[in-house]
């Protein structure tokens, strides 16, 4: 027998266990995941305890895994749940697919590996094999191509036995038929694989044509007094939304005006420190850091509930990856 079988994941997979670890694996390396997923089950063992959880608690668990939607999606269906389902995740498509965040494929993926039906999945693994299996044209992301996907996979995906022949196409793609260097002589699908025969099995799947990503520009202001940091919780939508950041302008006068409403300062000791890029799926974030030391902090109220002085320990909630070294460069200066 072959494939992955001691991922954290496969061990008593219930159904809750299986739809974190497909949430946490989109666009993520498999490396990467696993001590995320046994840090957020050893905290989270039941969906009850992720639904009566904070938004911030849950957050705070994926810090530094990206794309945060995904926690703050799985969140919100936890809560949906408990309050709409007694606990327990439904076991038909239309249904899971009606909570936020879960597509067809984790749909079905939670439905063939942790519940025993019959359900076809199409995750990035899966698309790579159907792809040079059958030397499908044009990139995958195209409706028209997924589509095309969509009805291979369902024609191929057996009643009996779905869950170990699901695992077995996402094993094949992440561990045979990988994306650079795919090992045709180890695959069992080498003799009628249409892609092995052409010579360049590479050539499939079709690259997402490529677009020069635009570049978004942002100043984050590290405003310090007596070794506090001003933190801010994102709106709850859009980039990094509900997680904690330095506060952000699209200025130097406005950076100025706020740290101002904060307390005094001497603006020729204001220190700007090296860019900081960070790549988003769909754009280049460039992020300015200046470190404001506040000599005194004003009567004048301009904190809320969605802003913290933070003193170096734990951190109120979870944060970007870009935010936290910054946050850990700028306790390394105050020490």
């Amino acid at each position: 027998m072959h494939g992955r079988k001691d991922l954290p994941w496969q061990q008593n997979p219930t159904p809750y266990r299986v739809w974190v670890s497909e949430i946490m694996l989109q666009q993520t390396q498999v490396t990467t995941v696993i001590p995320y997923f046994e840090r957020f089950m050893q905290r989270f063992e039941k969906i009850e305890t992720l639904a009566a959880a904070t938004q911030d608690e849950v957050l705070s668990l994926w810090t530094g895994l990206g794309y945060y939607a995904r926690g703050r999606n799985l969140h919100r269906a936890a809560q949906i749940v408990v309050n709409e389902h007694h606990g327990k995740l439904p076991e038909s498509l239309d249904a899971l697919m009606a909570l936020p965040g879960i597509g067809r494929s984790t749909a079905g993926a939670i439905l063939s590996l942790g519940c025993g039906q019959a359900a076809p999945i199409l995750d990035g693994n899966v698309k790579r094999v159907l792809c040079r299996y059958f030397c499908v044209d044009g990139w995958y992301g195209r409706s028209a191509v997924e589509k095309q996907l969509w009805a291979l996979t369902t024609a191929m995906t057996p009643d009996k036995n779905t869950g170990k022949f699901n695992q077995a196409m996402m094993d094949l793609g992440a561990t045979v038929c990988t994306r650079s260097s795919p090992d045709c002589t180890r695959c069992p699908l080498q003799k009628k694989c249409q892609a092995f025969q052409t010579g360049v099995p590479t050539d499939w799947p079709h690259k997402k044509p490529k677009k020069a990503k635009p570049v978004r520009e942002t100043l984050m202001l590290l405003a310090v007094h007596n070794d506090l940091v001003l933190l801010q919780r994102r709106p709850p939508t859009g980039i990094w939304g509900g997680l904690w950041s330095f506060p952000q302008f699209d200025d130097l006068d406005s950076l100025h005006k706020f740290a101002g409403a904060l307390g005094n300062y001497d603006k020729h000791s204001t220190e700007q420190w090296h860019l900081v890029k960070h790549s988003f799926t769909h754009f280049d974030l460039v992020i300015t850091p200046v470190k404001i030391d506040l000599k005194r902090a004003s009567g004048r109220r301009i904190m809320d509930a969605d802003s913290v002085c933070w003193a170096g320990s734990e951190l109120p909630g979870g944060c970007a990856a870009p935010v936290k070294r910054l946050l850990d460069k700028l306790t390394h200066t105050l020490l």
